[in-house]
């Protein structure tokens, strides 16, 4: 029998619980990254790590793995920007994704889900009118939104979760333009460079993993080309944009919204979070959700089943 950390929450998933049954699980979904070193480092017999991004609120890497017997890291996401790749590399532990398991993750439409959800609340704005009311006030004039219907959505990033919410803005009627550099195929999409994408749309949704070339690739020089009064949804990492420049357009009203499901401190503390401080102190048209994209039950059954499974081929 294995004997596997699990560093993120599955109690309220029943199938994902009885798999990992088969072997001898810890159970330590709201440890720290000091206290896991210190865990792992008094129980030599570990080799496993079961995790996934949306909860872990720290990277692994050194700090957490040094001196420890871990030799896997499974985690139930294709995001891997909270795992230390190059340390795991140097050090033989292999990493564990759902990335390439296309037969998977090509049936999981969450995270576009809520893309679209958050694109709706930007567009009617839902979150800064209920704050309103909340308030007891009753009018509706700050609040005129707009209507989808015949607006231009530029899609960044045309993979399985950008292809899902090309085909929702669609089915409402809206223009769908496209840029991706790795893929020839779109269906019916208009593919344009990254440029007209930028001055031609209303909406900008973000569909791409992040590396060396989409790092704050949403920065002042691309936010400058944008329309004004448009819109950003990033459901991709928070590292794509600099948020930074996100705060000046919103304060300057360049950009009318901006809604994200991850931020770029998601693995630090997020009291450290320019964008949390800038939404406390301000009534900008901005929605933040704590990476819960993914976090459907019928997505996390699927995702994290077929993630925890992968255990009974492991040596």
């Amino acid at each position: 029998m294995k004997h596997i950390i699990v560093i993120t929450p599955i109690k309220h998933l029943n199938d994902v619980n009885d798999e990992l049954k088969k072997h001898i699980i810890y159970y330590k979904p709201d440890i720290t990254s000091l206290e896991l070193n210190s865990f792992l480092i008094n129980n030599l017999q570990i080799e496993y790590i079961f995790t996934n991004p949306n909860k872990q609120g720290f990277k692994l890497n050194e700090n957490n793995l040094k001196n420890t017997n871990i030799k896997y890291i499974n985690t139930a996401s294709t995001g891997l920007n909270h795992i230390d790749l190059e340390y795991c590399n140097i050090n033989n532990i292999q990493v564990l994704s759902l990335t390439t398991d296309y037969e998977l993750i090509n049936n999981l439409p969450s995270t576009s889900e809520l893309a679209f959800g958050l694109m709706i609340s930007l567009l009617r704005n839902i979150n800064t009118s209920f704050n309103s009311v909340k308030k007891y006030n009753w009018n509706y004039e700050p609040f005129i939104g707009r209507q989808i219907k015949n607006l231009t959505i530029g899609i960044i990033g045309f993979g399985r979760l950008g292809k899902i919410m090309a085909n929702f803005c669609y089915q409402f009627g809206m223009n769908v333009l496209v840029y991706d550099p790795y893929i020839n195929s779109i269906n019916n999409y208009k593919k344009i460079n990254f440029n007209e994408l930028l001055i031609n749309s209303d909406v900008i949704s973000l569909h791409v993993h992040v590396n060396d070339s989409t790092k704050y690739m949403i920065n002042n020089d691309v936010l400058q080309k944008m329309k004004n009064n448009s819109y950003i949804i990033n459901t991709s990492r928070g590292e794509i944009v600099n948020e930074n420049d996100i705060i000046t357009y919103l304060k300057n009203n360049k950009l009318a919204g901006y809604a994200t499901d991850v931020i770029e401190d998601e693995f630090n503390n997020i009291k450290n979070s320019e964008l949390i401080k800038f939404c406390n102190s301000n009534n900008y048209n901005i929605i933040i959700t704590p990476h819960v994209g993914g976090m459907t039950i019928e997505g996390q059954n699927k995702a994290f089943l077929w993630a925890a499974k992968k255990f009974n081929y492991l040596i």
